[in-house]
């Protein structure tokens, strides 16, 4: 096959997460060995800075600093939700996306998200390819909602799991320590599938069972919710919850739905949050106990300090196998993660076709669900162990992390 020579870019899409970077960083160190790659570009703020032409120059970059890209938490280049249209309703985008991929001889496309980012990959590539412009596009996974269909699990995935059921360990001891009895509600991430939910049942392999955990993936009953909290507090204890943000009742409503309206982003998906502070609330005021609602919000997606060092080795390696196979010849693709056989966790990296991830979700199975709320079967536990291991090589300085500091020089209009 003869050698593809021009430019690379990389945008990053949807929300961040503590290990984003490392593909990132897996992509641009990747990129700057190969003699092909004539320039290396990020996009700020993945598509919509292509369409306004605003590329970071990734050569004007110290590569210490580019290496540091591994330990450093959320989008370095910028994120966006922006979804391209249909090309046969509206074609605006997609004809300047090939203006500019023209204009700067960009031959080499990395997207780097969760399932919207690979269907926009899939969009870019079938349009480039129909309009006879030659780019290799290949998807970099990543979501700590590892609900990406088709492999074993997400970058982002791990981390974000170990910083769940730390915390659940951590609020635990303290939510219990006093001798008057309280209701602690622990609200995690996860608008479809629970997946990050169920790590706080990890928690238990530190000696630490929250009461009740509740998915997204069974139906969630009010009344059976506030029996089973009723039941829990005439013991006389305090008692300690775990719910994702996207439970839904059986007619399909979140919770914050129940109270008001709720806006929805460029994909239709739901804004939610509050998810914890309208069950807490409801439970002061049924049982007249001292409530406590918590919301992890931002921190589970972004706490480089407590990585797991698995998650960060194999974010990197995704961004830069991503870069080999595309000099290679590889195109309409993404990165994969699947488990190799044995006892011994081992990760292995196959190239799947993006038709396959795009708009797909792949959610907790249903036989490791416990039945009430009780939690999750040692097959998840089993599952999902291996990818919180190993602690982060993050660097510090004076105590305090020394994340990358990039110089983001645009690149010139050409």
């Amino acid at each position: 096959m003869a050698k593809l020579v021009g430019a690379a870019l990389l945008g990053q899409s949807g929300g961040p997460t503590s290990v984003i970077n490392a593909s990132a960083a897996g992509v641009f160190l990747e990129a700057l060995k190969h003699e092909e790659i004539t320039e290396i570009y990020g996009a700020a703020h993945g598509i919509k800075g292509i369409l306004d032409e605003n590329f970071y120059d990734i050569r004007k970059e110290d590569v210490e600093e580019l290496e540091l890209l591994k330990y450093t938490p959320s989008s370095a280049i910028g994120s966006v939700r922006y979804k391209l249209k249909d090309v046969k309703k509206d074609p605006t985008d997609y004809n300047r996306l090939l203006e500019i991929f023209k204009k700067y001889n960009i031959r080499y496309f990395f997207y780097n998200g969760g399932n919207d980012s690979m269907d926009t990959c899939l969009k870019i590539s079938k349009f480039m390819k129909k309009s006879g412009w030659e780019c290799r596009v290949v998807g970099v996974p990543k979501t700590i909602d590892n609900d990406l269909f088709g492999i074993d699990h997400s970058p982002g995935y791990g981390s974000a799991a170990k910083y769940v059921a730390t915390s659940i360990m951590e609020l635990y001891l303290d939510g219990t320590v006093y001798n008057t009895q309280q209701f602690v509600i622990v609200e995690v991430m996860g608008r479809n599938a629970g997946w990050l939910t169920a790590a706080a049942s990890l928690a238990k392999v530190g000696g630490v069972q929250p009461d009740l955990i509740y998915l997204p993936e069974v139906d969630f009953d009010l009344d059976k919710f506030y029996s089973q909290v009723g039941d829990l507090l005439k013991t006389g204890k305090s008692v300690f919850v775990v719910v994702s943000e996207g439970i839904k009742t059986k007619e399909g409503k979140y919770i914050p739905e129940l109270e008001a309206d709720i806006k929805r982003d460029a994909f239709g998906h739901a804004n939610l949050g509050g998810t914890a502070s309208i069950l807490a609330n409801h439970v002061g005021e049924k049982f007249g106990v001292k409530t406590r609602a918590i919301e992890f919000s931002l921190l589970q997606r972004s706490a480089a300090h407590i990585a797991s060092q698995t998650d960060i080795d194999e974010a990197f390696k995704v961004g830069s196998i991503a870069v080999k196979k595309a000099v290679g010849g590889t195109t309409d693709k993404f990165v994969g993660i699947r488990r190799a056989d044995g006892d011994k966790y081992k990760a292995k990296f196959p190239l799947l076709p993006l038709k396959i991830v795009a708009n797909a979700e792949r959610k907790v199975p249903a036989e490791w669900i416990l039945p009430d709320g009780k939690g999750l079967t040692d097959d998840f536990i089993n599952y999902a162990l291996p990818l919180i291991q190993g602690e982060t090589k993050l660097k510090k300085v004076n105590g305090l992390p020394r994340f990358a500091k990039l110089k983001k020089v645009l690149a010139a209009k050409k």
